[in-house]
């Protein structure tokens, strides 16, 4: 009998899914502390996993762990390198997330451009006059850089063309010939110097944290907003506060976080033109169904030897069987 570990919970559609197999069994774990995690890990065969880290320690204690499933599509959290080292693939979860992602990031654009939290407290002070005093711009017409043309990237710039936006693309690794019409800076700080709104989608790795400082900032336009529906680390949180104390940029909508969940001291938290959501761009009933249902499909392909390449972070792990076997 396999057995796959799930740290933290999963959609009751997932469950049913481990339901339907006679040879597997499931845990699911809330607590995932070190300490809690090192008590269920070491007769695991597979693990889910949603946003807990995994530290190497834990899965060294799981001597036939062999698949990692991430509920999602980031994976910071988990030690990509070690699981190489002992042939374990990563998995990830597609593009089920996307329009989920694509949708907040939208929702933090349009925040911050219609001063939307600012109206409703207004309203419910009693202050109606405030449609006067508050001012609001519209996307139509205003530059949007993307900043990662992944999936999700892809899905943002599509909503932001409907809304009339002018869209860049900042991507050093996208093939621009597989996106005719696309318009490409060249360099990053192109990208920021002319762009009204940027908004980030890519990982966070050591080749992206702090990708945006007080630098980058400084060369973004007078009255340029930031949107961060990623990663947080990406942004330096302290430096763009401060940019907007300081009038240079409008404001932001940050859903991801440095250090989460968010200090009450953070600079961030007591800047009024920042609109803040807990890491919950992705978590829409439909992408939790989505994103439940494939991390477990995920998870029961790698023990049954059927793995979708396209969904192994590290590829390398893969033998050639399971690679022809996955075609």
């Amino acid at each position: 009998m396999k057995k796959i570990l799930c740290i933290q919970p999963l959609h009751p559609e997932a469950l049913r899914l481990l339901d339907a197999r006679a040879d597997v069994t499931y845990e699911v774990v809330t607590d995932f502390s070190r300490e809690n995690l090192l008590k269920h890990v070491s007769d695991a065969n597979a693990i889910t996993v949603r946003d807990a880290l995994l530290p190497a320690d834990v899965l060294d204690a799981a001597p036939g762990l062999r698949i990692v499933s991430r509920h999602g599509v980031g994976y910071d959290n988990i030690p990509v390198e070690y699981c190489t080292g002992r042939g374990i693939p990563v998995t990830v979860v597609g593009d089920v997330n996307s329009n989920s992602v694509a949708e907040h990031t939208l929702f933090l654009m349009l925040a911050v451009a219609r001063s939307g939290i600012q109206l409703d407290a207004a309203v419910r002070a009693g202050d109606f006059s405030a449609r006067a005093k508050i001012p609001c711009f519209e996307l139509r017409g205003r530059r949007l850089l993307v900043i990662g043309y992944g999936r999700i990237g892809q899905e943002v710039a599509a909503r932001a063309r409907a809304f009339g936006m002018d869209v860049l693309v900042f991507d050093p690794f996208a093939k621009q010939a597989n996106f005719p019409g696309v318009a490409f800076a060249n360099t990053l700080d192109e990208g920021l110097a002319s762009a009204n709104i940027v908004t980030l989608h890519v990982p966070l790795a050591p080749e992206t944290r702090n990708l945006i400082g007080a630098r980058e900032l400084a060369l973004m336009p007078a009255g340029a907003v930031l949107i961060n529906s990623a990663r947080g680390g990406i942004v330096d949180e302290a430096a763009l506060a401060e940019s907007i104390r300081n009038g240079h940029l409008r404001g932001a909508g940050i859903d991801t976080f440095a250090v989460e969940p968010l200090s009450a001291d953070s600079p961030l938290a007591s800047e009024k033109n920042v609109v803040l959501s807990p890491h919950s761009a992705a978590l829409s009933t439909e992408a939790l169904i989505g994103m439940g249902v494939m991390a477990v499909r995920n998870a029961l392909a790698g023990l049954d030897g059927n793995l979708d390449p396209a969904l192994v972070v590290n590829r390398s792990v893969l033998n050639d069987e399971v690679s022809n076997a996955s075609k």
